[in-house]
């Protein structure tokens, strides 16, 4: 995902519009809760007309979603860019927290109300499919260039970014089942480190 200041100014407007809608669907939904949330209410918060709204995103889980498809699209373009000798799982780690960092979420702790909410749209099928569809081939390609495979015939890359895909999932879901509400860049960093080490049984 390129930086604002790399884009043109009609790809400008149209990230700054996808941004205003995944945040009204964001606000909406700590406010009414994920089930009373409608695209209508969406667009209006957002200041847009529903038929915009429809050029953007199918559904509200779309909406939804578009905020953790952005990070992906980030720790992508990072992950391409990281020192080449740097070993993978190392490499990984600084690409996904960083988007998070620079959101400055590292300190931040939702409230258990919004935690409800965030753990059904984490658990709702559509929200999985937008992250999946999105964010999968490319998460491939940056693994294949840094480790000179080819990420239509090795295993390594795809089974590479079906890993981060999954890891993101497990760490969100740790995340929402939080208590005390926990940071998700703590989570994350857990994460990829137990993958790291080869995922060492508990105990051993």
């Amino acid at each position: 995902m390129p930086d604002d200041a790399d884009l043109g100014l009609r790809e400008r407007k149209k990230l700054d519009t996808r941004r205003a809608l995944s945040d009204a669907a964001l606000e909406l939904t700590f406010e009414r809760g994920l089930d009373e949330v409608v695209r209508e209410d969406i667009a209006a918060r957002a200041g847009v007309s529903v038929r915009t709204f429809a050029n953007y995103f199918a559904n509200k889980y779309e909406a939804l979603a578009w905020r953790q498809i952005e990070r992906i699209h980030r720790t992508t373009a990072l992950l391409a860019a990281r020192p080449a000798g740097e070993p993978m799982w190392d490499a990984v780690t600084a690409a996904a927290l960083e988007p998070f960092e620079a959101e400055g979420a590292t300190g931040f702790r939702p409230s258990r109300e919004q935690l409800v909410e965030v753990r059904k749209l984490v658990e709702a099928p559509e929200t999985r499919g937008a992250i999946t569809r999105a964010t999968y081939d490319g998460l491939a390609a940056a693994v294949a260039a840094r480790s000179h495979t080819d990420p239509d015939r090795d295993l390594y890359p795809r089974l590479m970014a079906g890993t981060i895909v999954s890891a993101y999932y497990v760490a969100t879901e740790i995340y929402v089942r939080s208590d005390p509400p926990e940071s998700i860049t703590t989570v994350l960093r857990q994460t990829f480190s137990a993958l790291a080490a080869g995922l060492p049984e508990p105990g051993r």
